[in-house]
């Protein structure tokens, strides 16, 4: 996303808006993230499942989902004056993978969620970050009455490439996602720097 420029009482301050994905497996919490931190009503493209969906669709562990994303989430969060981000939920199936080629573009950075019971559903996500050299975080989804698994451990169950954050949070809590998304933009800058050094170097 652009940066926009405003004038207020004299002052010149630069706003500066960043587009982020919001990616996972299917059920993980993607649409639940996104409604918990955006401070407008968030837009969702939900549909019910339907039995020829749930026939394609692994409901292992989420036997009580009725409803999917066909296209995306999009909610905006404000982290400090001056810097809002743009979040786009990404649909989990396979299915509805042409979208997120679209929805990458113009992106810093993406959040990809896993859930430890189905870690294995977050691999194609961590996949295509990787190969695209996209900046990302995962994100833990600590469901309740779930075992909780360290950082660590989860880095390494998905073979994550060295220095690539894994942060611990609850996706229907505001200020645990907020903390994510921090950690994302914190990550995307260094991440974004050291190629602009390793450039003029």
């Amino acid at each position: 996303m652009g940066s926009e420029r405003s004038d207020s009482a004299g002052d010149e301050t630069t706003a500066l808006a960043l587009k982020i994905l919001v990616a996972g497996g299917f059920g993980v919490g993607k649409t639940t993230l996104v409604g918990a931190v955006s401070e407008i009503r968030p837009l969702r493209t939900e549909e019910q499942l339907s039995e020829l969906g749930q026939s394609v669709d692994d409901i292992g562990q989420v036997e009580r989902k009725t409803t999917t994303t066909v296209a995306m989430d999009f909610g905006r969060i404000t982290i400090r004056d001056g810097l809002s981000l743009y979040l786009f939920g990404t649909p989990g199936q396979d299915r509805f993978w042409f979208l997120w080629d679209e929805l990458l573009q113009g992106s810093l950075g993406a959040v990809v969620l896993a859930d430890t019971r189905r870690l294995e559903d977050c691999f194609p996500a961590v996949d295509y970050f990787e190969h695209r050299s996209i900046p990302f975080v995962v994100a833990v989804n600590c469901f309740p009455g779930t075992r909780t698994y360290g950082a660590q451990e989860v880095s390494r169950a998905l073979d994550l490439d060295q220095g690539t954050p894994v942060v611990l949070c609850d996706a229907r809590e505001r200020e645990s996602g907020k903390e994510v998304l921090i950690r994302l933009v914190e990550y995307a800058g260094r991440m974004h720097t050291a190629r602009l050094l390793d450039t003029v170097g």
